[in-house]
């Protein structure tokens, strides 16, 4: 969870820009997307989310405050968050950050995952 403050408040109340850096954001990460949804509110502020394989990135604009609220929310070590953030960081021309790393769904796993299939080993892809 990432706070992003002093934003430029310009891009940060311009919905197709806002969804073009977040989708820019999702393939530096190596995450795979799916699809998104943006919307512009009135008189200013944009909300919007990107749905990954992994799960999803969401980001909510006060540009009257030039603040940003994102969530990068994923699953498995093999998305590169921080470079996404990085990437936003530089195109939102962020004055101050503060973020949060929450460690979610940390269950007692059984051997085999049930929402992952096992593959055997004569199977072909």
């Amino acid at each position: 969870m990432v706070e992003l403050y002093n934003c430029n408040t310009k891009t940060i109340n311009n919905v197709s820009k806002m969804e073009e850096l977040l989708l820019e954001s999702v393939r530096i990460s190596g995450a795979t997307t799916l699809n998104s949804n943006f919307h512009k509110f009135s008189p200013h502020g944009v909300s919007g989310v990107v749905v990954i394989s992994e799960s999803h990135f969401s980001i909510h604009t006060w540009p009257e405050y030039g603040y940003c609220a994102l969530d990068i929310f994923t699953c498995g070590d093999e998305i590169k968050s921080d470079l996404a953030l990085e990437y936003l960081k530089r195109e939102l021309e962020v004055g101050n950050i503060s973020m949060i790393e929450v460690k979610r769904g940390i269950l007692d796993f059984p051997v085999k995952l049930l929402h992952k299939p096992e593959v055997s080993k004569n199977e072909k892809f």
